[in-house]
């Protein structure tokens, strides 16, 4: 397998998790803090594929540090084969969370008007914008080990 940047046990691999924990982590946040978001199925569909999102990650970013601490390679076709189905499932869920939230805030925040609350508004967009960000470091992390399956 050749040597790609962002690559499961490398410095690079590493920064990409946790930038994927701390945007999903905030989108999370910001959801969580603000007043009604339990009323909109798009809310906390972004909850749970954020959380999800968060686990994985995390585990990741653990195995990550372990695998620099120990100058081990993580490259075996099927750990590689593991990292590829969970990051595109990870990758589909949060584009979709995302997404779905993002419709919800535009229709009913910007075309309906019906946002009141000036500090709630601003929470829901922050919230889509740190999952969009979550969703292209999870795109790029999934391009990554695609291309370093592909490439065995």
């Amino acid at each position: 397998m050749i040597d790609i940047p962002g690559t499961p046990g490398t410095l690079t691999g590493l920064v990409l998790r946790i930038s994927q924990c701390i945007f999903a982590a905030g989108s999370i946040s910001y959801m969580v803090t603000s007043g009604g978001f339990f009323s909109f199925t798009a809310f906390c569909y972004l909850i749970a594929a954020m959380g999800l999102q968060v686990i994985w990650s995390f585990g990741l970013a653990i195995l990550d540090t372990f695998a620099l601490v120990r100058k081990k390679t993580l490259l075996s076709p099927v750990l590689v084969s593991l990292f590829v189905v969970g990051d595109w499932v990870t990758s589909t869920l949060s584009l979709a969370g995302a997404s779905s939230s993002a419709g919800i805030t535009v229709l009913y925040f910007g075309d309906l008007g019906s946002c009141s609350f000036e500090a709630e508004c601003w929470k829901y967009q922050l919230s889509v914008a740190l999952a969009f960000l979550c969703w292209i470091t999870i795109a790029i992390s999934s391009l990554t080990t695609l291309w370093l399956l592909a490439s065995a």
